[in-house]
């Protein structure tokens, strides 16, 4: 495509954060969390505040991101590192073809660590990533060879360096403050490498940029500024439901790095403080972003999406971490900001059912190009009114299925053929389980005929088309997965 067809094409800015709760913001009435540039895209773009993920860990949650296709299309049903990403048609290769410059500074998380699913050039930072720190891992797959912050850490402040130095876990509900000056840390960085991009580009090209930062997920370890922003503030305790497995917390509260919650209040105040700061961190540093939009004239001319991969449970129902169907694991933030040329005019509340494999249609939206026919997502910017999403995450004996509506949700756990119902509408915090009242049997019922139909013909065997089975073995990639 020629130089003057491309240059009236808006630039697009995807900001992705990592395990940020959808109710994390002070546009979603959080009492305690405060963002404020995001709040600002908010009110002044378009808010989502019924955005889920369908499948909440990173790698699914990422795959249906790039591919624009459901769990089940793109095969990744739970979280499984070192399979192949060998997607035919992805998001920025997609972006690409059509003429954009195509960056991303961040995460990834993808296999292997420099496959760069259709980018021209990835500034790599995935975190703490277990399975490619093992001494048997092939150099070239190797998370100390190939991360590029990782390097540019050692650089700055010796060969000795590391993002473990804190001595925190990447799934951990324990927090402490980050230990170097600021600028070192990861949040930073990305920022720096969104900005030098900005510097560099092709100018005559219009750009997507994605801006991929690893926190608000663990280790919380924001810089002390952030810390002390709510160090002294009372903050509003987890919810608690009539469900809680308060047995559970009793047993494993104490590990540092299980799906339980901590069992000590006082630890959980210091989870709470430590996740709370990486948001406001994250948030200073999108508004430093915003700013070098603005003094390079670019905001005009430029989409901003912000969203996150899935959230965090941060002690709701005695629970930390995600894979969980509840609405800490599953609710996202989603916010659409630009000219009102393309998105229209701002300060508007959409409450339809939105999810991750909607972002790839929309940028095409947004870029004036068709959406490829195999596409499962829709664009946000001609968003039809969705029924239900079917949600997934294979997860050992809590490997789970749910629908969600914009009123109720309905949970399978595959194990053990456990369910439950809640009625969002009148208790989003998901309190009282209604599985077991008569009140709720038939919309129950009605909920479960819609899974049995999504599940018909999955090579787990989940159900025979009549009815759920119960026991069937969990797989987090199916046979396609990385082939879609």
């Amino acid at each position: 495509m020629g130089r003057d067809a491309m240059a009236g094409r808006p630039n697009i800015v995807l900001i992705m954060a990592d395990e940020m709760r959808g109710d994390c913001m002070g546009i979603a009435g959080h009492p305690d969390v405060k963002t404020p540039y995001l709040d600002t895209l908010a009110t002044e773009g378009i808010y989502f505040p019924n955005a889920t993920t369908a499948c909440p860990s990173c790698v699914p949650a990422r795959a249906v991101l790039h591919t624009g296709l459901s769990p089940a299309g793109c095969g990744r049903v739970g979280y499984q590192d070192r399979v192949d990403w060998n997607y035919a048609t992805t998001m920025a290769g997609t972006l690409a073809q059509a003429g954009y410059y195509t960056q991303c500074c961040g995460k990834m998380h993808v296999h292997p660590l420099r496959n760069n699913l259709g980018f021209h050039n990835v500034d790599l930072h995935d975190g703490y990533l277990h399975a490619y720190r093992e001494a048997g891992v092939p150099e070239g797959e190797n998370q100390k060879t190939v991360d590029d912050y990782l390097w540019w850490l050692r650089q700055e402040l010796g060969a000795g360096a590391d993002i473990t130095d804190t001595g925190l876990d990447c799934n951990s509900w324990m927090a402490r403050p980050w230990m170097y000056e600021e600028r070192y840390h990861p949040t930073n960085w990305v920022t720096d490498r969104c900005v030098d991009f900005l510097r560099r580009r092709d100018q005559r090209k219009p750009f997507f940029l994605m801006a991929s930062y690893v926190r608000p997920h663990a280790p919380y370890d924001a810089p002390r500024y952030y810390f002390d922003l709510y160090r002294d503030r009372d903050l509003t305790p987890p919810v608690c439901g009539d469900w809680d497995n308060e047995m559970a917390l009793a047993r494993q509260g104490r590990i540092y790095n299980n799906i339980t919650g901590p069992s000590d209040p006082e630890l959980i105040r210091q989870q709470q403080i430590g996740y709370y700061a990486c948001i406001t961190h994250l948030d200073h540093q999108i508004g430093r972003l915003l700013l070098a939009l603005r003094e390079r004239n670019l905001m005009e001319n430029t989409v901003i999406l912000f969203t996150s991969d899935h959230g965090e449970m941060l002690s709701d129902h005695c629970f930390c971490r995600k894979c969980l169907p509840y609405a800490g694991s599953i609710r996202i933030p989603l916010i659409l900001h630009g000219p009102a040329a393309i998105v229209g005019g701002g300060g508007r509340r959409e409450d339809c059912l939105a999810e991750l494999r909607d972002i790839f249609p929309t940028l095409m939206d947004i870029a004036g190009e068709p959406v490829p026919a195999h596409l499962e997502g829709m664009s946000l910017l001609d968003f039809g009114e969705r029924e239900y999403i079917h949600g997934e995450h294979a997860f050992g004996h809590l490997s789970s299925h749910w629908i969600v509506t914009r009123t109720d949700k309905y949970i399978w756990f595959s194990q053990t053929g456990q369910e439950q119902y809640f009625r969002l509408d009148t208790d989003p915090g998901e309190t009282r389980d209604g599985a077991g009242d008569p009140e709720y049997a038939g919309r129950v019922e009605m909920l479960r005929h819609i899974l049995v139909r999504e599940l018909a013909g999955r090579q787990e065997g989940y159900s025979d088309g009549s009815r759920l089975v119960t026991g069937c073995h969990p797989v987090a990639c199916l046979a396609h997965a990385g082939d879609a």
